[in-house]
């Protein structure tokens, strides 16, 4: 029983690749009692709101600054733009300050009319968005294509299983790619409006492959949990699936199966429309290539039902079996797609009737509906370039004993790395006392961490 609770390092002097690691070492002390802990799959940031683009301004007029002075005096949000310099005075005075909505939710809605660059965003963003501030936005006000606002306003019900979806996507994404050096980074709060991966989504290589797939398939997955779950009326279990069976082998179809058709058929109907704001020769090839890896996330989810079965009998024999269809875990479709990361084909950018092979000799291999295809060919992501909003890796974590791509010697591209001895220091050897508490001890060990240079 023991969890995080202080960190010192120590700096050491730096090491080449091929560098012993120092041994641990352990010691014992007074109880502490500070726990904390780092968890792989942290929480997905939050995006500040986008500056104005030049020319614009969001100062309100002598009659509209009294109104909002007025309303922060009341208790709303001093975040706004009107409510900026007002939100510091009341500060002062030593008024409580306001929490976000009202007027920020006003302000976002202000941004998205007046500033063209939202086009950029997509519906990728409601996954990383505050709890809340979808459902407030409002259908109109969110970075969603036209199609996808007349969808979202006809079935308003389903705008928190589409912002799980994303939510899905995007938290498997990262947990799938975090030892590589492509690590499925998102972009700062401040970089662009409403966006999540920027040009990444446009650059047609593996990795746009793998987003368009996972977060196709977290919309399928969500939506399809919402239906078993009797959270919507216009589905519920499958009821394909309500009678039949096998009297021979004693079981029979019962319970609730997961309902993936109506899934897979509103994640067509809201990701498989146009995409705008693509030229050049590779545009018909891109807009064909994501549309495919949507649908191979979708397949991936279809592909990945299990069955699973419920015994009855007396004194607990299995005479009769209870079965349904259910969804595998959404970690397993992650994985799954990974694999056909991996394996990925990359396709012409000249597209005729449809997508082929880019290598002319493999070109009556036919293409499955399961793989990943793209265009170009990822960049080694090793330098970082603002503009293609590659993050590089200098400074990421690595295993120096590792000859997988979270070691050193492929994670640091060839750069070498630097050591540092980590102090950590948590509670161990608890035990109870009557009564009623718990006496730990505090155990120190010492760690080496490598970081990229």
């Amino acid at each position: 029983m023991g969890a995080l609770s202080n960190i010192h390092e120590l700096p050491r002097a730096n090491e080449r690749p091929g560098a012993a690691g120092g041994p641990e070492k352990a010691g014992h002390g007074e109880v502490q009692e500070e726990p904390a802990h780092v968890d792989a799959k942290a929480p997905l940031p939050s995006p500040a709101l986008p500056r104005l683009p030049p020319g614009f301004s969001l100062r309100p007029r002598s009659k509209e600054r009294g109104r909002i002075r007025g309303s922060c005096r009341r208790g709303l949000s001093p975040a706004g733009p009107g409510c900026a310099g007002q939100g510091r005075r009341v500060a002062s005075m030593g008024r409580a300050g306001c929490d976000l909505p009202r007027l920020c939710v006003r302000w976002a809605a202000l941004l998205l009319a007046l500033w063209p660059c939202c086009a950029h965003g997509n519906w990728m963003w409601l996954g990383i968005a505050s709890f809340g501030v979808p459902e407030k936005l409002g259908c109109a006000g969110l970075p969603l294509s036209g199609r996808q606002k007349e969808l979202c306003k006809r079935k308003p019900h389903l705008l928190p299983s589409i912002r799980e979806g994303a939510r899905l996507g995007i938290q498997e994404c990262r947990s799938q790619f975090r030892h590589e050096r492509w690590d499925c980074p998102l972009l700062p709060p401040d970089s662009a409006a409403f966006s999540v991966f920027g040009a990444e989504l446009s650059s047609g290589t593996k990795e746009t492959a793998f987003i368009y797939a996972v977060t196709a398939a977290g919309l399928v997955h969500s939506v399809t949990r919402s239906c078993s779950a009797g959270n919507m009326t216009e589905c519920s279990c499958d009821t394909n699936l309500q009678n039949g069976g096998s009297a021979t082998e004693g079981w029979h179809w019962g319970g609730c199966s997961d309902d993936i058709h109506y899934g897979m058929w509103f994640s067509r109907k809201f990701l498989d429309g146009p995409i705008k704001n693509i030229t050049g020769k590779d545009g018909n090839g891109l807009i064909s290539m994501n549309l495919h890896n949507n649908e191979a996330g979708r397949q991936a989810v279809a592909k990945l039902l299990s069955v699973d079965c419920r015994c009855h009998g007396v004194s607990g024999s299995c005479a009769v079996k209870t079965c349904w269809k259910t969804m595998s875990s959404f970690e397993k479709i992650g994985e799954y797609l990974k694999d056909k990361y991996e394996n990925s084909i990359q396709v012409s950018d000249r597209l005729k009737k449809k997508l082929r092979r880019k290598e002319k000799t493999q070109r009556k291999i036919p293409i499955r509906k399961e793989d990943l295809l793209y265009i170009n060919k990822s960049p080694n992501y090793c330098v970082e370039d603002r503009k293609l909003g590659i993050p590089g890796t200098q400074g990421r974590e690595c295993n120096r004993t590792s000859e997988g791509p979270d070691g050193c010697n492929l994670l640091c591209c060839g750069r070498g790395y630097n050591t540092h001895v980590v102090r950590h220091v948590e509670r161990c050897e608890c035990k109870f006392v009557w009564c009623c508490y718990v006496r730990c001890r505090r155990c120190e060990s010492m760690t080496d961490v490598h970081t990229c240079k």
